[in-house]
């Protein structure tokens, strides 16, 4: 039997044009890897996962020693994350472009050495330039963004289906992982040392590492190589960045996501800044510890944090991938709705953990730990819904844009925004560590509705899911265009594809 071809007619729908004998030069040779190297590009993918996230936290676990040698209030000790999200949002469109059009080895290897180098040169600046301070944690987020744009698509195109989904949580287990030892060697080292400075120059030696890894070990797949879908993978026409994101700017699925997304990142953001702060503060407030007023502070809440952010990032990713697992084999739009619930529960615990903090430490942890561990439950189900409602040549671009949404309306001003609101606060109130700890309490407020507005919107998303995931499968599709009535055209590719099977069964017969 000779091989046949499904061309794309009018709109990019398949039964358009009917099928024939592959013309020479369309169909290639499936690519192939062996499932130990691709298990071992994507350990070293999430090697490089966790030291990128360790260099997003690594300064709060250290926040108040850094603020004290450079002499920082809260509103810009906040604006230090705020420069590193911004240079990563507005660098990230640009890595999605490159992503999707050249080698992303090469483009996730200049990303390495961006953020490696701007470390390491942040370790050797003085207190009178703190201005270079802030400048080396925007070009860290330059580097950053290359990464946590270009290697999902990477293991998109290693792995399908149940695999994609085991390797994807794996993948972002790695983020509160990567957190929470951001924290733990912050204030490790400077516990041990007494020097802040050398934990950025301890990074460069294992991202060292990570790029020969890199370089040696990761393949560059073609883009929608798991999919075998050759068209996507080694040729067809290539649609303009203008059209990729109009395409995406019309999938529902990918827009309502996109803003869930952003709540997450508005409050881990805030969370991830503020909270081994918040947590000192609360320890001063019931006598179990004393004012940070010197340069080396105590950073065993910055250590238990980070802890704490770690066992619940690993629990968390893992329940959140297994329970999508399952419940998707009994309902498509489990993935959304798993995310929905996860933050509608996690409002009202983090809500308490805030109220309880000044009564009780305890239950003020507790309820702090299950509101990380319901934010953690969504880190690979997310990246797993865009992967499915997005062509494959498309999602360089796709994980660019959510990226630099959830940024720019997220964690690129809630800490910020949190501290500003905090000394706010305090401007107006006596001066003293109580006032100090409720200001910093109830800039935290915010967060929770937030992140109860990020459950609406999954629940919004599985409003669409199925429409977008069966538009994403279609075979040879590319950035399809929409069509005027999305009713009127199933109908005539349904129509159509009558026609072909009922031709189909006349030649039979002559």
């Amino acid at each position: 039997m000779s091989a046949e071809c499904w061309e794309p007619g009018p709109g990019g729908h398949p039964w358009a044009s009917g099928a024939g004998p592959c013309p020479p030069g369309t169909a290639s040779a499936p690519w192939n890897l062996p499932r130990w190297r691709a298990w071992l590009a994507a350990a070293v993918l999430c090697y490089i996962n966790l030291l990128n996230y360790m260099n997003w936290f690594i300064i709060a676990g250290m926040l108040l020693d850094i603020q004290n040698f450079f002499q920082i209030s809260d509103g810009n000790a906040g604006l230090l994350q705020t420069v590193f999200i911004c240079s990563l949002l507005l660098s990230a469109p640009v890595f999605g472009y490159l992503g999707d059009r050249h080698g992303r080895k090469a483009t996730l290897s200049v990303g390495i050495l961006l953020w490696s180098g701007a470390g390491l040169s942040s370790s050797f600046i003085s207190p009178q330039h703190s201005w270079l301070f802030f400048l080396s944690r925007g070009v860290v987020g330059i580097g950053s963004a290359s990464y946590s744009t270009i290697a999902p698509t990477v293991l998109d195109d290693l792995f399908v289906r149940d695999q994609r989904t085991r390797v994807l949580a794996i993948f972002y287990i790695f983020i509160p992982i990567g957190s929470g030892l951001g924290y733990v060697l912050g204030s490790a080292v400077l516990q041990l040392t007494g020097n802040w400075r050398l934990t950025f120059r301890i990074m460069p030696c294992l991202e060292a590492v990570a790029l020969i890894l890199l370089i040696a070990l990761v393949p560059d797949p073609p883009r929608g190589a798991a999919e075998k879908q050759e068209e996507a993978a080694v040729g067809g026409p290539r649609s303009s960045w203008c059209e990729d994101v109009r395409y995406l700017g019309r999938n529902w699925s990918f827009v309502w996501s996109t803003l869930g997304v952003t709540a997450i990142a508005f409050v881990t953001g805030a969370l991830g800044f503020w909270a081994p702060r918040f947590l000192l503060e609360a320890h001063v407030v019931h006598g179990l510890q004393l004012p940070c007023l010197q340069d080396l502070c105590n950073n065993q809440d910055s250590l238990i944090f980070g802890i704490l952010t770690v066992v619940t990032g690993i629990v968390g990713v893992v329940l959140g991938a297994e329970a999508s697992r399952r419940y998707k084999k009994v309902n498509p739009r489990a993935e959304p709705l798993i995310c929905a619930c996860s933050l509608l529960i996690a409002a009202p615990c983090l809500y308490l953990a805030l109220i309880l903090a000044p009564v009780t430490l305890l239950a003020s942890y507790v309820f702090l730990a299950l509101g990380e561990l319901l934010l953690s439950c969504n880190w690979a189900v997310v990246a797993d819904i865009l992967l499915s409602v997005v062509v494959p040549r498309c999602r360089g671009t796709a994980e660019a844009l959510q990226i630099t949404v959830g940024h720019i309306l997220g964690d690129a001003g809630s800490p910020y925004l949190t501290g500003l609101i905090s000394s706010t606060l305090r401007a107006g109130r006596p001066d003293s560590h109580l006032q100090s700890f409720l200001s910093l309490q109830q800039s935290f407020l915010c967060c929770t509705f937030v992140i109860a507005l990020g459950g609406g919107c999954f629940l919004l998303t599985a409003l669409r899911l199925e429409r977008d995931q069966a538009r994403a499968r279609q075979p040879g599709t590319g950035t399809p265009s929409p069509p005027t009535s999305e009713i009127e055209t199933d109908k005539k590719q349904e129509e159509q594809k009558i026609e072909y099977v009922q031709g189909d069964q006349r030649y039979g017969e002559v």
